[in-house]
């Protein structure tokens, strides 16, 4: 079944707008598209047209007194009605400026958005902004006993990696993996590294070439991993065809049994590598609000970080909610610094901010380290 496509065409105008008039001269033009006319009106906040066509297609036409005029309008997303639909915004568009004159101060039609669309294009943004996608193909969709994945291509960004509706990682992303790498100011030779999540693939690809001495990938969703050794080779490589190699091991397990596996053995890594979704995705019981999990986190990686080591993170949206690293979101920034003062043990931080290609948005990302003893 066809997609339907949601046309707006708005008009600003310089002062009060006659709505009795302007419905008056745009009637005969939807008359002629075969829509029949409603119109309902209240004393002090104007006119409401309604116009249906015997296809399913319909248009309303809200006129504010202050002098907004609205036109939304309905069809089926089909070559022939598509013609049609700009046929008439054309016309409407013509007979306002004709009938109005100098009065409208500004025209705004917007790209029709697509609705109920096999592929989808529209994700938001983690400060809650919509963003359209030139997305052309669903290259992987799977539902795993954690969440839901998708791989899409994009033309501009290649193929897109989503979790639960948001956005994760295109092959674009190198900007991504490199700021929570410490944007090439690290050595990772001969260093122990851990990396919590990272089911691209994208930061162990990097990591291998800089010769860890054993990098520990701890990764929980399987699903994840199929999906993107097979759709996301730019991003990781060949790195995840084996869940062991020369310099590293990936467990396919929940981070935090790992995480208090390891701070009881007392052992401990040069750089711990936070790659999780901001919605926690764990088995454990701990996870009472997201806050509580990140603080979990943070702990537990304090714990199993060497004394002169580093800790970095970010922490993308899940499920369109407005949290993540995104640079507009001060409170979430503010409140997750916040956290930090209220570890086992005293830290220091800095942050940089990165433009993310498929993101298309500011992104915070976050150095973390242990307060120095002297």
């Amino acid at each position: 079944m066809a997609a339907v496509r949601q046309n707006t065409l708005d008009f600003q105008l310089g002062g009060t707008a006659d709505g009795s008039a302007i419905i008056r001269e745009l009637q005969p033009l939807f008359q002629k598209h075969g829509m029949t006319e409603t119109v309902h009106s209240w004393a002090d906040h104007g006119y409401l047209a309604t116009y249906t066509a015997k296809n399913g297609s319909f248009a309303t036409v809200r006129i504010y007194p202050h002098g907004l005029v609205l036109l939304d309008l309905q069809s089926l997303d089909e070559p022939d009605k598509n013609a049609s639909v700009r046929q008439l915004l054309d016309e409407v568009e013509e007979k306002m400026k004709d009938i109005l004159h100098n009065s409208i101060s500004q025209v705004k039609r917007l790209p029709a958005i697509v609705r109920g669309a096999k592929v989808d294009r529209y994700w938001p943004t983690a400060d809650g902004r919509l963003v359209e996608y030139d997305i052309d193909e669903i290259v992987y969709s799977k539902d795993s006993p954690y969440q839901n994945i998708k791989i899409l291509h994009s033309i501009q960004f290649g193929n897109i990696l989503i979790l639960n509706g948001d956005v994760n990682l295109a092959e674009s992303d190198l900007a991504y993996t490199n700021a929570i790498m410490g944007s090439g100011k690290e050595d990772y030779c001969g260093k122990e590294v851990l990396i919590l999540g990272g089911g691209d693939g994208g930061i162990l690809y990097e990591l291998v070439k800089l010769k860890p001495k054993m990098v520990t990938m701890v990764e929980i969703d399987q699903m994840v991993i199929d999906g993107c050794r097979q759709h996301m080779r730019k991003t990781c490589g060949d790195v995840l065809d084996n869940l062991k190699g020369d310099c590293y091991q990936v467990l396919v397990e929940d981070c935090v049994p790992v995480l208090k596996m390891y701070a009881k053995e007392g052992r401990t890594f040069d750089y711990v590598i936070n790659d999780l979704t901001a919605v926690p995705i764990s088995t454990s019981p701990e996870e009472d609000s997201t806050w509580e999990f990140l603080r979990l986190i943070l702990d537990l990686c304090m714990k199993v970080l060497k004394q002169d080591g580093k800790y970095f993170t970010q922490r993308r949206p899940q499920n369109g909610r407005l949290q993540g690293n995104c640079v507009n979101l001060t409170e979430a920034l503010t409140l997750y610094e916040e956290q930090l003062n209220m570890l086992y043990c005293p830290v220091e931080f800095s942050k940089e901010t990165v433009c993310v290609p498929s993101y298309m948005e500011l992104w915070v990302f976050y150095s973390i380290w242990k307060k120095s003893n002297s």
